[in-house]
């Protein structure tokens, strides 16, 4: 459930629809390749979970595999992207919020959300845990029945609508109206949606059976999310002409409205309402964990491994929500200037991490079949070829970034944040090195 909740969120409730004015019904085959890449990366990050479980996942294997420049880097980009998207989620929540009761203010509303969810990070960790189910399993029924409806609206057996069949998907130009260049500009609107799987593996480590949760975890969830990203937009363009959808607006709302589903905006506006604070609470659990972790390698301030007795890092939580205050805040008061462009130099992170994990897990592997082959209790398909082909994929997306010009600053903006952070992380190594040889 914290598989399907971390991932089913605003992005795919709203952000699809600039997807589908780029790629028409080609769109099902965007998320078909971004999905196959997201389900590779998550069960890379699997094999390493499962034979070594750490709540810093990914940023504890780059510092086995690759040396401490590594795990620091990632771990601080990761904690760094969440707690800036934490304040897009909180303030979007807030802009809902504020149009259903005008009377409070929208960052009163900020405020609420994130005093509420900070207080039930820190009682115990099994809040977090039941927060996040529920959020899910809101999410999950809510597409299940779009899909139901979706269907039946297809085949004409709802009333007042008649079949369409395959007449959206043929017609306005064509399953792929805007060819294979359209379906590639889909998979950039779309692969960062698949962001927020790597909590599973964070959440894992603080689980009974570390090992068993992942494995199961990873092989279910994965499959279940695309069936469900795949599933939902094969329904909308097959519901809807692709030329009636408009980037920014929901297409869950407009098919809703097409098969006369009454109040779909609200009911659409109450399932992405409950998406952003469940993304909320699962970033503001998932960065406290991550410089949690950071601090027990010494590279964070020891100060935060202080922990509760229901096992709660509470020093890494306040830390965590302190930062997140204060991206509300420029959110807030400079939403075009400030807030931008730190949101921008954590954009592209994503793809920083899952190279990382991929690079990662071509050394573990060798390193875990050498000394432990029995900790191998999930595997990653096709070794090495299929890591090979993602790194080959992840590639792909910056090129395609570097090309597009609404992508391009995002990604050159990530890529200095990147490498302040890694030059700090160099010059860590290389001043220990020289006080181990002054010694």
């Amino acid at each position: 459930m914290l598989g399907l909740g971390g991932v089913i969120g605003a992005g795919l409730f709203v952000g699809s629809g600039a997807g589908i004015s780029v790629a028409g019904p080609g769109i099902v085959l965007s998320y078909l390749i971004a999905g196959a890449l997201a389900m590779l990366v998550m069960r890379m990050l699997g094999e390493m979970s499962a034979a070594m479980p750490a709540s810093g996942s990914f940023s504890v294997h780059a510092e086995r595999a690759i040396g401490r420049w590594a795990g620091f880097s990632v771990g601080w980009l990761y904690w760094m992207m969440l707690v800036v998207v934490l304040a897009v989620e909180a303030t979007a929540a807030a802009q809902i919020a504020n149009g259903w009761v005008s009377s409070v203010p929208q960052w009163a509303w900020v405020l609420i959300f994130m005093l509420f969810f900070t207080g039930a990070n820190l009682v115990a960790v099994r809040n977090f845990g039941e927060f996040e189910f529920w959020f899910a399993l809101l999410k999950v029924v809510a597409i299940l029945l779009f899909l139901v409806l979706g269907t039946l609206a297809v085949f004409g057996v709802l009333p007042e609508t008649e079949p369409v069949g395959l007449t959206n998907l043929t017609g306005q130009g064509g399953f792929l109206p805007n060819g294979w260049e359209g379906v590639i500009s889909g998979v950039l609107a779309v692969v960062f949606a698949f962001g927020g799987l790597e909590v599973v593996t964070i959440a894992a480590a603080e689980s009974d059976d570390p090992a068993r949760s992942v494995a199961r975890a990873v092989r279910s969830a994965v499959w279940r999310i695309l069936f469900f990203y795949v599933g939902s937009m094969l329904v909308i363009v097959a519901v809807l002409p692709w030329t009636e959808q408009k980037a920014g607006l929901s297409p869950y709302v407009a098919v809703l409205d097409s098969i006369g589903v009454p109040s779909a905006g609200q009911i659409m506006n109450i399932v992405v309402f409950v998406a952003l604070l469940s993304a909320l609470n699962a970033n503001l659990y998932g960065s406290s964990r991550m410089i949690f972790s950071l601090a027990e390698r010494g590279e964070a301030p020891k100060s935060l491994l202080q922990v509760s007795g229901g096992g709660v890092p509470r020093l890494a939580v306040l830390a965590s929500v302190a930062f997140g205050f204060i991206s509300v805040l420029l959110n807030l008061k400079w939403p075009d200037s400030v807030f931008k462009y730190l949101l921008n130099s954590v954009g592209a992170v994503l793809l920083f991490v899952w190279a990382l994990i991929a690079v990662s897990q071509l050394r573990l592997r060798r390193l875990i079949e050498r000394e432990a082959p029995e900790r191998l209790v999930l595997k990653m398909w096709g070794f090495p070829w299929l890591t090979w082909a993602s790194l080959a994929a992840i590639a792909a997306v910056v090129g395609l970034m570097l090309t597009d010009a609404e992508a391009r600053p995002q990604l050159l903006w990530s890529t200095g944040a990147t490498a302040a952070v890694m030059a700090v992380a160099g010059l860590r190594e290389w001043r220990e090195r020289r006080h181990r040889d002054a010694r």
